[in-house]
């Protein structure tokens, strides 16, 4: 099982930035996707999940409204598009693996989620 995260970098307030996470190794269908993020100097914490047929997503109050995830299982990414980003969203963004095939309700914690892949940076500032 791989997850390789990109699209980081470095953004001014108010801008937008494309992750993108290419997953190898099992069959992306069959599972629910997640974004987490570490800040410096604080706990990792969930920023969004979407469903294995992408119908359904959930995202942290801290950026909804602002963060879209999407996938494509038929090209094993998953992404996550950043709108309005502000200066703390600066973090380490990562893609997960749900720990659970099929799982309907979509999971928050980061114990739900198995895999994680390297992380992408994101700095936002001026």
């Amino acid at each position: 099982v791989q997850l390789q995260a990109s699209g980081g970098g470095l953004v001014q307030p108010g801008g937008s930035l494309r992750l993108s996470c290419a997953v190898s190794g099992f069959a992306l269908s069959a599972y629910a996707m997640g974004w987490f993020r570490q800040a410096p100097g604080k706990e990792r914490e969930f920023v969004a999940g979407i469903s294995w047929r992408g119908s359904v997503t959930t995202y942290a109050d801290s950026v909804k409204d602002r963060f879209t995830a999407a996938r494509d299982n038929a090209k094993n990414t998953v992404s996550l598009q950043m709108d309005s980003l502000k200066p703390e969203d600066t973090a380490v963004y990562y893609c997960v693996r749900d720990r659970r095939v099929w799982r309907q309700r979509l999971a928050t914690t980061e114990e739900e989620y198995d895999y994680r892949g390297q992380g992408t940076q994101v700095i936002v500032s001026s």
